[in-house]
């Protein structure tokens, strides 16, 4: 009797270095793993999102569609996968729909064709036309269920909004994902059993942070409810703030019962390119994370942390880091309970940072902030705290932001703005970014895509290799014009 098979999404390549590495991968760095990714059977592999593009073209001046050309025509067996939100592509600001339909378009017409779909405020119509936009344009949805734990988010207000994509054109799959690491095996037990009774037979994916520990834990208990799609990523870039590793999720699935259809020999390939990449970048690999109950009040995304780091060590503060932690669920439960991932975790947070900086609770409030208490992000949760809401809405930014609209102008309209003859990818990006970052990418030449070691890691590796083989009395190195011997010193 054969046994039923679950599948995996590999996040390697992109929730495994957001969580890890900051969005810092380059397309270098994967280049060598990329063939085995491609051959080990993964449904799919998640490939990029909008992030990635704001980081490559900020900080390394790569043009991110000759990074993402890369990476595709190096996977060319894979079903390839980017994240999208409803209302806006690139940071924090809200764009067109003409311009989240074109970045759509335009990822398929690159080979990017399965697209996970979410709203944090679950602004169902709005998940609903853009889930049909993607099936028009030849695309799979996956729409989101975002979990959070708050005061106003029960096991039947998630099932429910399941229960409602189920049924959308074009959908395939459901996803449920954990992005700050807070779901419990206890909560699992009622939740997962609640979405799949809710859904019928479709498919469903289980995404979830190893921030606390409990992933795997979560992950056994999605399969026990019918989940059968889990997603992981390789060992280097799982754990901590990541997701579950791969290799570590077989055994458990073996001893379930439950076979993979992965080819195992292709696993340590891709787990010895990324033990490299990271320490050629500077990065630490994923490790498992120790219990911490302050995630649970918290609920910030693993990769947040070091950014609230970073904004108070700009004010001479870093030593207050963890009144700012103390401060996030109070703002949390005041802004209306949002479910902490982007972009409301990053409205919460910075909420909170500006809270302790002044010194003067919601004296300084972010533009963003205003729109979303002015429910132009969509309908919220549960109502502000009346005193906050009072004081927010109150200022002069809020009464001058009250009417405002979210524009929606046709991509000739925009079009009419930019340089004469431009591709779609070079007004997205002119459009999301700057011109001036955008020049700045040209003139910097064509992406690095050759994975050669530096001297760097090579070096290092030679360290290791004689720290962990005593074995090991000599090295002899050669190439074209050079040779090196290294012997072990006698004691």
């Amino acid at each position: 009797m054969s046994r039923p098979t679950i599948e995996f999404v590999d996040q390697t390549l992109r929730d495994g270095q957001q969580s890890l590495w900051g969005l810092r991968m380059r397309a270098y760095q994967a280049a060598d793993a990329l063939p085995h990714l491609d051959r080990t059977g993964f449904r799919v592999v998640d490939l990029t999102g909008p992030g990635m593009f704001t980081v490559l073209l900020r900080e390394f001046k790569d043009d991110p569609w000759a990074s993402t050309d890369f990476l595709v025509q190096n996977l060319p067996n894979s079903v390839l996968r980017a994240g999208m939100r409803t209302t806006a592509v690139i940071g924090f600001a809200m764009a067109p729909d003409s311009i989240v339909d074109l970045w759509v378009r335009t990822l398929i017409k690159h080979g990017v064709t399965s697209f996970w779909i979410y709203d944090c405020l679950y602004d169902m119509p709005a998940m609903y036309r853009l889930a049909k936009v993607i099936h028009e344009a030849g695309g799979q949805a996956v729409p989101a269920i975002m979990y959070g734990l708050t005061g106003v988010h029960d096991d039947a207000f998630f099932a429910a909004r399941a229960k409602e994509m189920a049924v959308w054109e074009g959908v395939e799959t459901i996803y449920v994902e954990d992005a700050p690491g807070v779901l419990t095996p206890e909560r699992a037990r009622t939740l997962l059993p609640a979405i799949r009774e809710a859904t019928g037979t479709i498919p469903l994916e289980l995404h979830c942070h190893a921030s606390t520990g409990l992933a795997q834990h979560n992950y056994i208990e999605g399969v026990k409810a019918g989940f059968t799609i889990l997603h992981t990523a390789s060992r280097p870039m799982a754990n901590g703030p990541s997701l579950p590793s791969t290799e570590g999720m077989l055994p458990i699935l073996d001893t379930m019962g439950y076979s993979h259809g992965l080819d195992l020999d292709r696993l340590p390939p891709v787990e010895e390119n990324f033990i490299w990449a990271a320490r050629d970048a500077g990065f630490e690999p994923g490790v498992p994370a120790e219990y911490d109950p302050r995630i649970y009040q918290h609920q910030l995304p693993g990769g947040m942390t070091g950014t609230l780091k970073n904004q108070l060590a700009t004010h001479g503060m870093t030593d207050r880091f963890d009144e700012v932690l103390a401060e996030i669920p109070r703002v949390r439960e005041e802004l209306g309970h949002p479910i902490m991932a982007t972009p409301f975790s990053q409205f919460v947070g910075i909420q909170a940072v500006l809270n302790i900086v002044t010194g003067d609770r919601y004296r300084l409030v972010p533009d963003e902030v205003v729109h979303y208490a002015l429910e132009h992000y969509g309908p919220l949760a549960a109502p502000l705290d009346s005193d906050v809401q009072d004081r927010i809405l109150a200022s002069d930014r809020a009464r001058n932001l009250a009417d405002w609209v979210r524009p929606q102008p046709s991509i000739e309209e925009i079009r009419s703005k930019f340089p004469l003859g431009i591709s779609d990818e070079e007004l997205l990006l002119r459009y999301l970014t700057s011109g001036e970052e955008v020049d700045a990418m040209k003139k910097a030449g064509p992406i690095r895509t050759d994975p050669r070691r530096s001297a760097n890691s090579i070096v290092n590796g030679i360290v290791d290799l004689i720290a962990e083989e005593s074995s090991v009395t000599s090295l002899h190195v050669t190439r074209p014009g050079m040779e090196i011997r290294l012997g072990r010193a006698a004691r």
